[in-house]
């Protein structure tokens, strides 16, 4: 696929996002340090062979730390979002087609939803459920699945008479083909835009969580609990907190890149 010119929010965040990727899933083998070792030996060890970005408190290596903390991240955002997506297709797609009070009544189960602030609801959910990446997932996606919900009606009912649906209707289509196989298509792009833009606000949401103590658990890597475990030293070893933070940054960074920049080729093709 030949990248747009003068577009250079998508080719920067593509290439961030392809690096993350590419960290996430071979920069643990590449590395070769278990994250998970500790060496009393080398507590706050600063950057040198063997350890680049230095040690933390227990002698655990940061980078290997930070790598398996971006397989966890990119790995819990992705599941999120495509779970999140999917039931919000589901709940606002079958709400614009039905109409009615089957409408009235999903759309006042999403207003409730959104009635609560979403990290809040997430974390209580995850203090309930216990610091377990299952629960972890499950808490993200009960906060994130309204939007595309409001998102996918919206598209829907601006759809639903366009002439190819009516045409499928006449030829007795059923709700559900209309949808999956007529409807949801077309929303490919926006759905796209918007799961972009969700990868980058869930990692953010999964580190803030992890750094609550009701997310990733400990010892298991994460950017979160890394910066936790981290900030008690901040004024001897600063990198064991401010790398984890940069990588949060730049992650989300190019995931708002490439967000925009698709969302620039949608709109020049509409």
């Amino acid at each position: 696929m030949k990248l747009p010119r003068g577009n250079p929010s998508l080719l920067i965040g593509g290439t961030i996002v392809a690096m993350l990727a590419v960290a996430a899933i071979a920069g643990p083998v590449i590395c070769g340090s278990d994250p998970l070792a500790i060496d009393l030996g080398s507590v706050l060890a600063p950057p040198g062979p063997g350890h680049p970005l230095g040690c933390d408190a227990l002698g655990r290596d940061v980078l290997a730390r930070l790598l398996w903390g971006a397989r966890i991240s990119l790995g819990v955002s992705t599941a999120v979002v495509a779970m999140t997506l999917t039931i919000g297709a589901i709940v606002g797609g079958v709400a614009a087609l039905a109409g009615g009070w089957i409408d009235g009544v999903m759309m006042r189960a999403v207003d409730i939803v959104l009635a609560f602030p979403g990290f809040l609801l997430a974390i209580a959910i995850a203090a309930i459920l216990g610091p377990d990446l299952r629960d972890l997932v499950i808490a993200l996606v009960a906060m994130g699945w309204t939007g595309y919900a409001r998102l996918v009606r919206g598209e829907v009912l601006s759809l639903r008479e366009r002439e190819y649906v009516s045409a499928a209707r006449a030829l007795g289509a059923r709700p559900s083909r209309l949808l999956f196989a007529h409807l949801l298509p077309g929303l490919a792009g926006p759905i796209a835009v918007q799961a972009t833009f969700g990868v980058g606000g869930i990692i953010v949401a999964e580190a803030a969580l992890s750094f609550l103590g009701v997310g990733v658990r400990p010892p298991l890597p994460s950017w979160g609990n890394m910066i936790d475990a981290g900030r008690a030293f901040i004024l001897v070893a600063p990198r064991v907190t401010t790398a984890p933070g940069v990588a949060i940054g730049i992650s989300v960074l190019g995931f708002n890149l490439l967000g925009d920049g698709l969302a620039q080729v949608i709109g020049r093709r509409e």
